[in-house]
């Protein structure tokens, strides 16, 4: 997932033109990677041997491994986060917020504790959310500081839907693999609410809508990131098809993840195969 993250950061520093900015990119790796692990040792089941998912059994199995590695990955946060410029702070102090109530129970109703997740309709929402500032605005805001790019308002706009669309589909599956379990515990997702197959068909309106985006950003029309990202997009809804039979928790994590890796591999093969009889 770390790798994820700085990917999308990649595909943002491509679309809007701009060289990569390490101290993001680093600080995405670490963060997520941080995040993600203190949400797993949060969930511990009191079993975790005898967890139903691989990763779960073998993250306990690594548990002091597990814990050395999202310490450094938080404590490197630091110095990273002193290098970035002001406005991207308070962006991360925003995002982190959101990171953390989003798993820890610091809300209560009674004698019930609960995280934002547990709120009807936030878990997938709040994903989406925090990935597309992550790894579209934060790219963006230090491009523009360090003045390698110049992006209009109308665009960065259309760059933060867009993208939150295509993170929003890609987390839908997620929840109708945990359609059962989410039942359960009482979280109330899009499979949960609507159901398994109208999920489905949202995550490709999602994707249409994403497409039509594609168009609009920077009045580029079928330029050459148009037809890789489309490309992308329509891979994405054949593996979400796909996914309504396939319910191997490495699918998901391999492949259904690994999209958001491709996106910008596919970006660069676009720009090196194709990009000199495009311009002809």
């Amino acid at each position: 997932m770390s790798l994820c993250a700085v990917a999308q950061a990649l595909v943002t520093f491509h679309i809007i033109g701009s060289k990569p900015v390490y101290t993001v990119t680093g600080l995405l790796f670490t963060s997520t990677l941080g995040i993600y692990n203190f949400s797993i040792l949060l969930s511990k089941p009191k079993h975790p041997e005898r967890s139903p998912y691989k990763r779960v059994r073998w993250f306990f199995a690594h548990y002091r491994l597990m814990v050395t590695f999202t310490m450094i990955s938080l404590l490197s946060l630091i110095p990273l986060f002193f290098l970035l410029s002001m406005e991207s702070r308070i962006l991360l102090i925003f995002l982190s917020v959101l990171s953390f109530c989003y798993s820890l129970p610091i809300f209560s109703v009674g004698e019930q504790k609960f995280g934002l997740r547990n709120i009807p309709g936030l878990k997938t929402f709040l994903i989406a959310l925090v990935w597309t500032m992550s790894c579209v605005l934060l790219p963006v805001l230090e491009a523009q500081d360090l003045h390698l790019a110049d992006i209009s308002m109308r665009d960065i706009t259309i760059m933060i839907a867009k993208r939150f669309l295509f993170i929003f589909a890609l987390a839908i599956p997620f929840d109708i693999r945990d359609l059962f379990s989410d039942r359960q515990a009482g979280l109330r997702t899009i499979p949960v609410a609507w159901g398994e197959k109208n999920a489905y068909l949202f995550c490709q309106v999602l994707l249409a809508g994403y497409i039509v985006l594609l168009f609009l950003f920077r009045n580029n029309g079928f330029s050459l990131d148009f037809w890789g990202l489309t490309t992308t997009a329509i891979l994405m809804g054949w593996l979400i098809f796909k996914s309504k039979w396939e319910k191997n928790e490495y699918y998901y994590f391999f492949y259904m993840d690994g999209v958001l890796i491709l996106q910008y591999v596919i970006l660069v093969g676009f720009r090196l195969v194709l990009g000199n009889s495009y311009a002809g």
